[in-house]
């Protein structure tokens, strides 16, 4: 016990006493001396008092599904700064392969009485993932927001990025440098993203007197190798074009073009999603449509803090209208790609 009154007395910068008199919840402390003691406390990894457990830390839990794609570093990242101004302290929760689940997770921060949680991506976007986590999440009535499309069913409110302005910005550039053999490079088939961003594909195809061709869609895990693998397939079918679901996907595809024998913009235009960091940096720059991270992030922050407080219960989607960055991996479709190329590509 007095091992943990120094810890905690140290980590706040208040005295013994003050912290003594917290852990026993009696009066004579503010609000803010309060918070700051349970944070400490929890921080520490120190279990509350049974008479304090019911009342929530200042922590909130941000829930990534991976690192290895910059942008949601980059959002995470926001998120943390705005909730950090308002008194919050983020708690990192990155998801990796054989380690800790999104459900897990959920676990360890109901545990830890956080005040909220934001997810940047995981189960929630996939129709055949387990959601079992977001209904005990709700029956709490813990306050959480969702970066980006979900299933139906999920009431929380999701800060979205418009998958068909996107898609609608990408074919109309490429539709204008002449290509019309456009290849998708998406996510699985039960990704909610990926399903809004073909079927806007398919309404832009109509519109334009055309079809998307089942050939021209390729599914795959959002990976560098999934999006070699799948322009790959793409390639071979005859796309001059290739629009991905993200920019590591894209950056998958420019590998695809050049083990092709074939170069990136001259015989093959490759578009990606998101404009994450050292995009421009790429060789050629990559072409991408740019999420509006900061306003984005921002409003995640106001939608959480305004549900903590009890001032504000938004819910449903809130859309973000992305911009088109289009730099060199974008050219003009070529003027000639015969059959006989198609059947050298491998």
């Amino acid at each position: 016990m007095t091992r943990r009154l120094a810890e905690v007395a140290k980590k706040v910068g208040m005295s013994e006493a003050t912290v003594s008199r917290v852990l026993n919840n009696r009066p004579g402390v503010s609000e803010n001396t309060r918070a700051a003691v349970l944070t400490a406390l929890d921080v520490l990894g120190y279990e509350r008092p049974t008479q304090l457990r019911g009342q929530r830390s200042r922590l909130v839990g941000l829930v990534l599904p991976e690192l290895q794609n910059p942008i949601f570093p980059a959002l995470a990242e926001v998120v943390g700064a705005g909730l950090a101004q308002q008194n919050f302290i983020p708690v990192l929760c990155t998801q990796t392969a054989g380690g800790v689940s999104e459900a897990d997770y959920v676990g360890l921060l109901l545990q830890q009485q956080v005040s909220g949680v934001v997810f940047f991506g995981g189960a929630y976007a996939q129709a055949e993932a387990q959601h079992e986590h977001y209904d005990l999440i709700a029956e709490r009535g813990l306050p959480t927001v969702l970066l980006n499309a979900a299933v139906d069913g999920l009431d929380f409110p999701r800060v979205v990025c418009d998958d068909a302005v996107a898609v609608e910005q990408v074919l109309g550039h490429l539709r204008q440098l002449g290509h019309r053999r456009i290849g998708m490079v998406l996510g699985p088939p039960d990704h909610v993203p990926s399903r809004r961003k073909l079927a806007a594909a398919r309404a832009h195809a109509a519109a334009a007197g055309s079809a998307l061709a089942d050939d021209m869609v390729e599914r795959t895990m959002f990976s560098l190798e999934g999006g070699q693998a799948a322009a790959a397939r793409l390639l071979r079918r005859g796309a001059t074009a290739l629009v991905c679901a993200s920019d590591p996907l894209a950056l998958g595809a420019i590998r695809a073009v050049r083990r092709c024998g074939l170069s990136v913009p001259d015989d093959v235009s490759v578009v990606g999603y998101d404009d994450s960091s050292f995009m421009t940096c790429m060789d050629p720059a990559l072409t991408t449509v740019r999420q509006p991270i900061d306003a984005m992030g921002r409003t995640v922050v106001d939608l959480l803090v305004g549900a903590i407080s009890g001032t504000w219960g938004e819910h449903g989607e809130i859309f973000f209208e992305p911009e088109l960055v289009v730099r060199s991996s974008s050219g003009p479709a070529p003027d000639a790609f015969t059959s006989a190329d198609h059947k050298s590509v491998s």
